[in-house]
């Protein structure tokens, strides 16, 4: 299997740089993921396609404003800090640019002062951990400092951080957001509610290794990023019983999709806990727990786009995104959405 494979061309102006106004009236591509059918309509009409029992999952972590811009004490040259992980109380592990001029022993400053930061060392594919100091609490500092870390192919300037979380947004620690959860606003969420359907959370904080572009040709020599996620008691329990009903499992974004077939066994059992999963789900996976999934559009030959190809067949998902960009559809974090069943079971 190789990357270009997953290759498609994308013409730039159909990359979304804003969130629309009225969250739920992206537009939305329905994938039979049987037989290829296209059905384009808009996310609130989501409802048409949920049906009592059915379970939507959807992933609660939310985004910290983890880009923090500040300067060499010895030098005052710039730098741009992104908090990855936190590994202790006040260290982290970080994406320093530049790179070069922060080895061991660097001194940063952010804030004229206000959060001070030692570079401790350098770590795997470059990052460095970084003790901070700081005085009061870091998560109000980091509120106050710091900046959402929007994806590169985003270059407008986001006005109000809040269009970078979803509704749910619930326990910090990404450095992305689980993009497909910000079509729903918490009125489409009660109408989902009312029509029977149970909704299940999940914790996954999305790492910056989503944007990580696959190197190898050879698919399978891709070496997928760590990322940490949480699930309850409840959840398990509610996604097992819906299971064992007949009701679907619907995963909202390719974050609850990893989250929930990492906590499953061979069975299709979900299991409650907790850990880290480099679960790489690529054409020839065996799906455990998901039925159906939305998500947004994905970037070219990325683990995203091979993940949704293991749901519904490359071909098919490639002549859907055809069919998107023909219609001029928004892509990728800020764009619209698909939904990808068999449309038969609606």
């Amino acid at each position: 299997m190789k990357k270009s494979d997953f290759y498609f061309d994308l013409p730039p102006e159909l990359i979304a740089q804003d969130p629309l106004e009225d969250r739920s009236s992206s537009r939305l591509l329905c994938l039979d993921k049987e037989t290829g059918e296209v059905i384009h309509r808009h996310f609130r009409d989501i409802l048409d396609y949920l049906r009592p029992g059915d379970c939507l999952v959807l992933n609660n972590t939310k985004v910290i404003p983890a880009r923090l811009l500040g300067v060499k004490e010895d030098t005052g040259a710039h730098v741009e800090v992104l908090l990855l992980k936190r590994r202790e109380k006040d260290v982290w592990e970080t994406l320093v640019k530049p790179g070069k001029k922060c080895k061991a022993g660097a001194k940063l400053s952010f804030g004229d002062g206000l959060l001070k930061a030692t570079v401790l060392e350098t770590v795997e594919e470059g990052n460095r951990l970084i003790s901070f100091e700081y005085e009061g609490i870091f998560e109000e500092i980091l509120d106050k400092l710091g900046e959402m870390p929007l994806p590169p192919y985003i270059t407008h300037k986001l006005q109000d951080k809040n269009r970078y979380q979803t509704v749910y947004a619930k326990y910090e620690g990404s450095a992305a957001a689980p993009t497909a959860g910000l079509h729903f606003t918490q009125e489409l969420l009660q109408e989902v509610q009312k029509k029977g359907v149970h909704i299940a959370y999940v914790t996954l904080h999305v790492g910056l290794g989503t944007f990580r572009p696959v190197k190898e040709e050879n698919v399978l020599e891709h070496h997928m990023h760590s990322e940490f996620y949480q699930v309850t008691e409840e959840t398990a329990q509610l996604i097992n019983e819906t299971k064992a009903q007949g009701g679907r499992i619907i995963c909202v974004g390719t974050t609850s999709c990893r989250t929930v077939e990492s906590a499953s066994d061979e069975e299709g059992v979900i299991h409650a806990g907790e850990g880290d999963t480099q679960i790489f789900i690529y054409p020839g996976y065996r799906f455990k727990i998901l039925d159906a999934l939305i998500t947004n559009f994905h970037l070219p030959e990325s683990t995203l786009v091979m993940l949704v190809s293991a749901l519904a067949g490359r071909e098919h998902v490639l002549e859907a995104y055809q069919a998107a960009i023909k219609e001029g559809y928004r892509f990728f974090s800020f764009g619209d959405a698909m939904f990808i069943a068999d449309l038969k079971e609606v």
